[in-house]
């Protein structure tokens, strides 16, 4: 296990001056897995001002109160905290008053998780008081000390740990596991923002899967939304799962990037509310799609995501079971509504929701790869799909006399004949398509997928 020369350079000056210092927390889990840690973090004996004095213009104080000074180097900045131990939490999230100490002990003691209570010196030696390195190799998340204690010290604890258990692929201990669970309404109070990010990451991790299956209560404190698809039987041939865990193995079958994870967490939402049983009792869930939009919305907009990030989302829940025939026409048309990225996203999703349906029902794959290869050909070709690859464009246009919105209209409506293969994507050929609708720009209509 190697730490970096730019971490090593702030532990041996620290040392030099008569400190105690070491990596500690995730940096050393991640190191001792294998990974490559994102963050570097230093615990110290040195008091903040002590760190200051040794590392100068270099320093950020960046959580003075807290004992923490952030340290520039080539390698990117450095927390640096002075060991602490932490009082009375009133609040369940911030401790009312820090106490720094010389014990490195103390310090591990007030942290959450074994594997995240573990400290490394420069020169390799492990400092793991709580048997984190163990729980590493049985791929265990426990509690350091009482979980319940653990967890009204900072109500953002259940959900961060779940996290830990999909990104890690970890299980949680029996203990830590229901305390979790017993602890789940503290999240109600903490921050929307804080709460998305965490989501976020656990939804991204490498194992989501039984952590969303085995904690739904939970997960519904952070989105409630997801609480009525809870074992709620879709009594539909096409379907062997209820909508949770059809919701979950859709998620799990797409790449873990926020929008295609946070759409399939959404996409089915508006399922229960929907259905409807026919004279054969078959369930139907007619109109889904946008009642899933509207708890999507509701559930983003509490979670105070980025607009632009949501807006993503809405519009691939909206459109997930859109039909797009394998033929060229459509799939321009496809492209020209979402764009090449988002129909890629879009395809992405259906894929998953087909995957995680009844496996007699799965044959959607194939025309799936015929839509995806017509895509690749028509990108790989050029062929017109967008204003900006249209051979004419507004000041052609203007040049035979049209004017305002009539420029515009024309404009659509001559990509809208290009699509369809009306008239070939050449200038002349446009302008001549020109004179023949110029009488029936006000009544053009875009045709449908």
């Amino acid at each position: 296990m190697t730490i970096p020369a730019f971490v090593q350079e702030i532990l041996a000056r620290l040392e030099a001056a008569g400190h105690a210092a070491h990596c500690v927390g995730g940096c050393v889990r991640d190191a001792l897995l294998g990974r490559r840690p994102n963050d570097w973090d230093v615990t110290t004996s040195a008091l903040p001002e002590e760190v200051l004095a040794l590392f100068g213009g270099r320093c950020i104080p960046t959580g003075l109160r807290h004992g923490t000074v952030t340290v520039k180097t080539d390698g990117g900045g450095v927390e640096v905290t002075t060991h602490r131990k932490d009082g009375a939490y009133l609040d369940n999230r911030r401790p009312e008053s820090v106490d720094f100490s010389a014990s490195l002990e103390e310090d591990l003691a007030r942290r959450d998780f074994t594997v995240n209570a573990m400290a490394l010196d420069r020169r390799g030696a492990l400092t793991d008081p709580f048997g984190g390195q163990a729980d590493l190799e049985r791929r265990l998340l426990r509690c350091v000390g009482d979980p319940d204690t653990r967890f009204h010290e900072d109500g953002l604890r259940p959900i961060r740990g779940l996290r830990f258990a999909a990104q890690l692929g970890f299980a949680l201990e029996e203990e830590t596991a229901a305390a979790v669970r017993r602890c789940r309404e503290l999240l109600g109070n903490m921050a929307p923002e804080r709460l998305e990010a965490e989501m976020t990451r656990l939804l991204c991790g490498q194992d989501p899967l039984p952590v969303l299956l085995g904690y739904p209560q939970v997960i519904g404190v952070v989105v409630p939304e997801i609480l009525p698809a809870v074992g709620f039987d879709q009594r539909n041939r096409h379907h062997c799962y209820d909508v949770w865990e059809h919701t979950v193995r859709a998620l799990a079958a797409v790449p873990p990037e926020p929008v295609l994870r946070w759409t399939m967490l959404l996409h089915d939402l508006g399922k229960p509310a929907a259905f409807t049983l026919d004279h054969a009792g078959q369930g139907h869930f007619y109109g889904h799609g946008e009642r899933s939009v509207q708890l999507a919305q509701t559930a983003l907009d509490r979670l105070r995501m980025a607009h632009g990030q949501r807006d993503a989302i809405l519009e691939l829940v909206r459109w997930h079971d859109l039909p797009i025939p394998p033929a060229p026409r459509p799939v321009r048309r496809a492209l020209r509504r979402f764009g090449e990225e988002a129909l890629r996203q879009l395809l992405t999703v259906q894929r998953a929701d087909n995957l995680a349906q009844h496996p007699a029902f799965r044959d959607k794959q194939d025309q799936l790869d015929q839509v995806e290869a017509l895509l690749e050909t028509i990108c790989q070709e050029g062929q017109c799909f967008t204003l900006a690859q249209l051979a004419v464009d507004g000041r052609d246009l203007t040049a035979q006399g049209l004017e305002g919105r009539a420029v515009g209209a024309a404009l659509e409506r001559l990509l809208e004949d290009v699509i369809e293969e009306r008239v070939p994507n050449e200038r002349l050929a446009l302008l001549d398509r020109l004179e023949t609708i110029r009488d029936t720009l006000d009544g053009s209509k875009k045709e449908s997928i």
